[in-house]
């Protein structure tokens, strides 16, 4: 099968989907989160810029960087309910382009300024296969920054709950499973206000709204495929697509995200 064939076997593109024509509006405390995924850019490296979001879900991280001056954007995603909902909330951005292709189909090559994917890329059959593609969209000297899920400080979840999304949350009806996530999300929520603060995560999420937190238990309990990756399993996953001047940092004490530059020639 030729890399330019490949769909997202083994992924979830159908149950986001779901989730994001059930969370579908931009909300303004979510440009709060996409800055913590993004660590290394400020309001003002993003103007001027051209820049590719990897699974774009409902566009709220593409929304964010061209409310700050982005040139434009390429948006992409796979799931016609996902695609509908970037329609709409980019809709105001005349250069912002959303387009039904996946992350193993990338076609541009040397492009765009900055590539990135914030929580798409742990979610996938060939994590790497997706980057390298990402690599090749991106121009000589141009960035390509991920977010993904950290293995530290969540031994906690993968012992009790990650066993649950795979033997059961991953093939439930998804109008049950959200019904569902109502328990552990409004648990959470009291146990926040009851003083669960040891990381930085929970400090973060006991200033977010009920909406806001319940989708991020939901999001957790989705997906068919989720990779827990360690700080140097990151690191070897960015090297591996010769990406130079890397930068990993900690986000919410909980994850990852990672930026690379694009050598100057040799990957076309």
């Amino acid at each position: 099968m030729a890399e330019s064939d490949i769909s997202l076997i083994g992924g979830s593109p159908d149950r986001f989907g779901y989730e994001w024509a059930t969370y579908a509006q931009v909300e303004p405390e979510q440009e709060e989160l996409f800055r913590r995924w993004l660590p290394f850019y400020e309001p003002k490296d993003w103007q001027g810029k051209v820049f590719l979001d990897v699974g774009c879900g409902m566009g709220r991280n593409s929304f964010w960087p061209m409310s700050y001056g982005a040139a434009g954007c390429v948006s992409i995603d796979v799931d016609e309910r996902s695609l509908l909902s970037a329609q709409r909330n980019l809709a105001r951005f005349k250069t912002a382009e959303v387009k039904k292709l996946s992350a193993y189909e990338i076609e541009q090559i040397s492009t765009f300024d900055i590539v990135f994917s914030i929580g798409v890329i742990h979610h996938l059959e060939w994590p790497d296969r997706a980057l390298r593609r990402m690599v090749r969209a991106a121009k000589p000297g141009g960035e390509v920054a991920i977010w993904v899920y950290g293995r530290e400080n969540n031994g906690w979840f993968l012992w009790a709950l990650d066993p649950l999304r795979k033997i059961l949350f991953r093939s439930m009806p998804l109008g049950i499973l959200h019904a569902i996530s109502a328990i552990p999300a409004s648990i959470l929520w009291l146990l926040l206000r009851l003083g669960l603060n040891q990381i930085e995560y929970f400090r973060l999420m006991r200033r977010m709204s009920y909406r806001t937190l319940r989708l991020a238990v939901f999001d957790q309990m989705l997906p068919r495929i989720a990779h827990y990756w360690r700080r140097g399993e990151v690191e070897d996953l960015m090297r591996a697509q010769s990406l130079k001047e890397i930068e990993i940092v900690s986000v919410n004490e909980m994850s990852w995200a990672a930026r690379g530059v694009k050598p100057l020639a040799g990957l076309e």
